[in-house]
């Protein structure tokens, strides 16, 4: 046979070998962190469902989902095992100490104040264009006068206010 026509089939085993080789790497890292449950630690299962683990056995876990109220899972329903941190920020509401969070101001005031503003060169927005010479059509064009504008006005038929749609 031709090493051309094995190739394909080469490739297909060595892509199944991977994907095998790191989803028995997520099963096994899986299994560690149930493995390493005590009775008193915080879990969320498969479900979303937050716990206490009150006792541990060989395939099951007893866990205390309300005070009083205890219900028997497969470890495998175990979907993560949680600080202790965490699990009281999230069942309880308990949030760390302030001093280890960091201090964030309300406003933005006190982070800007040491930083001087930068010169700005204006921009003109006008409606004028500008030619070669740099002057603005709006200068090159000479004012209208409040007689000329009435004028303007009368052969257009409109008032001040008045727009062009109607």
């Amino acid at each position: 046979m031709n090493l051309v026509t094995l190739l394909p089939f080469i490739v297909l085993i060595g892509a199944m070998f991977l994907m095998t080789r790191s989803a028995k790497n997520k099963q096994r890292q899986a299994a560690t962190m149930r493995n390493q449950m005590q009775p008193g630690s915080g879990v969320r299962t498969i479900g979303g469902m937050y716990a206490t683990v009150k006792e541990v056995h060989d395939d099951a876990v007893s866990l205390e989902v309300a005070p009083g109220v205890h219900a028997i899972y497969a470890k495998n329903a175990i979907g993560a095992v949680l600080e202790d941190a965490e699990y009281n920020r999230i069942v309880h509401g308990i949030e760390p100490d302030a001093a280890e969070a960091p201090v964030v101001p309300d406003d933005a005031s006190s982070l800007t104040e040491d930083i001087e503003p930068a010169e700005e060169k204006k921009i003109d927005l006008g409606k004028g264009t500008t030619d070669e010479a740099g002057a603005s059509a709006a200068d090159a064009k000479p004012e209208q006068t409040s007689d000329a504008k009435a004028e303007d006005a009368k052969k257009d038929g409109k008032r001040d206010g008045d727009t062009d749609a109607k």
